[in-house]
Parts: C-alpha cells; structure tokens; sequence
C-alpha cells in the first residue's frame, strides 16, 4: 500500500512539474514577444512629423484595376498614438474625400471622414472599424498606427523571409470590435520592421495577407515601405500603396488635424 501512494505522488510531482514547465514556456512566449513588440516600437520614435504622396491601386478577383491618388500627413504624438490626415485628390468620385484618424495606446482611436457627395462629416464607430476602407481590402482599423498596448503578443520562432532573418510574432487585438482574431507577423530581426503580417478572421480562418515592400531609410533611423499591398485570401481582391514620395519634419501641428476643418482638407 505504501508503494502505492508513493507512486501516486511521485505521478502528481512529475505531472505538476510538467504543467509548470508549459506554464513558463507559454509566459516565455508572451514576455519575449512583448519585448519584439515594444523594440518594434522604440526604433521608430522621433520621426515628429510627415508628408506622403501616394497612388492606391484597388484590384478584383480578375484583375482589374482602379486608380487612385491621395496624399497623407502624419503627426507623431508622444505617450499616445500618432495622428494622421489623409486627402483623395482624383479621380472626380473621390476628390474631397478626407480621412481623420487619431490613434491611441489604450482607449478607442478615434476616426472621422469626410464625404463631398454628403457635404459633411462622418464619425467611424468603433464597431465599425473592421469594415471596407473607401472600398479597399484595408479596413479602418488597419489605418491606424501601431502602438503596444492594443495587442497582447507571443513569439512564434524564427524564419527566413526575403532573404532576411525574421522573428515570427502573434498579435492579438485587445480591442473587442476588431474584426480579426490574431495577427501573426514577420518582423527583420536587424531593423524590427514587418515584412508580412497575416489578419485572421473571427473564425480563425486567414482572411488577408499584408506584403511590405522597398523599405527606404530616412533620416538615417526611420524605414518606410515605398509599395505594401493587402490580398485578400477569401474574395481575391487586393489593394496596392506606392508611395511616390515621403518628408519628414516638416513643420505640422497639432492644429492641422481638425476634425472640424475636413471639410477645407487640402
């Protein structure tokens, strides 16, 4: 009988042991994605300000393709998320159209657009962010800066990518209308910039795969995609950013993005 119970408890010290070893693997995971995430962060603070011109380029499933041209400017916020403007200038059906979005660390970011068709303007519900971007593959939330705290993280492992060492990175949205259940990211383990992030569904399944391409280095410090395109796995439609030109520093402020002076956007 005492042979017994020594077994049984030398069952529970061994199956214990092993239920704390996947325990501190699981934290290992999360801790070392958070650090990715958080150096992710830090290598791309300072920039101040930014002025872009750009084309989107929005495909379906048999390839054809409408053109569009936009400008953006972007304001970097300290101890918060970024604000950004950006202005359709052509064709006719969308010029006048102009986006607002701040972004923030912890609470909703807030979002506004402008539609002349309207006259006026529109505030995007949070519940609403997961849906169409002007009609693109990118959805509001995706129009956001990157930030931290919206995402709970766990490292994957290591890959290489475009000839590149990548760490492999989940990212789960902390905010409850997100339309996406996880993230899962590849990010240069030399710059801490993403190459590739893949969105997936509520239901888990891949909905839509984010390329970053011609990553240009500015101010000796900031990297930045010069083309990035968003495919949609589940309807074949894809939307593709160039970016023709990019400044920084250019003397913005925190005026310039007035969610009441939309409709002046130029």
């Amino acid at each position: 009988m005492k042979r017994h119970i020594q077994h049984f408890n030398s069952f529970i010290i061994v199956g214990s042991f092993i239920l704390f070893s996947h325990f501190s693997i699981a934290q290992d995971a999360e801790q070392k994605g958070l650090e990715i995430a958080k150096e992710r962060k830090v290598r791309d603070l300072g920039w101040q300000d930014s002025v872009a011109e750009l084309t989107m380029i929005l495909r379906n499933s048999q390839g054809q393709q409408t053109e569009r041209r936009m400008r953006t400017k972007a304001l970097e916020v300290l101890n918060d998320g970024d604000k950004a403007l950006t202005i359709f200038d052509e064709p006719r059906d969308v010029q006048g159209t102009a986006f607002l979005n701040f972004s923030h660390a912890i609470i909703p970011d807030d979002q506004w657009i402008y539609l002349p068709a309207l006259k006026r303007v529109k505030r995007i519900a949070s519940r609403n962010k997961s849906g169409p971007f002007m009609g693109s593959e990118f959805a509001y939330e995706d129009m956001t800066t990157f930030e931290v705290e919206k995402f709970t993280f766990k490292y994957l492992g290591e890959e290489t990518y475009k000839d590149r060492p990548m760490f492999i990175v989940d990212q789960y949205p902390v905010d409850e209308y997100s339309g996406y259940s996880r993230q899962k990211v590849w990010i240069d383990q030399e710059r801490y910039i993403p190459y590739k992030i893949e969105f997936y569904d509520k239901k888990k399944s891949l909905l839509k795969t984010l390329e970053f391409d011609e990553y240009t280095q500015y101010l000796d410090k900031y990297w930045r995609p010069l083309r990035s395109e968003m495919f949609n796995e589940q309807n074949g439609k894809s939307t593709e950013l160039i970016t023709h030109s990019i400044e920084f520093k250019t003397g913005l402020e925190d005026g310039d993005f007035d969610k009441n002076s939309l409709k002046r956007a130029r």
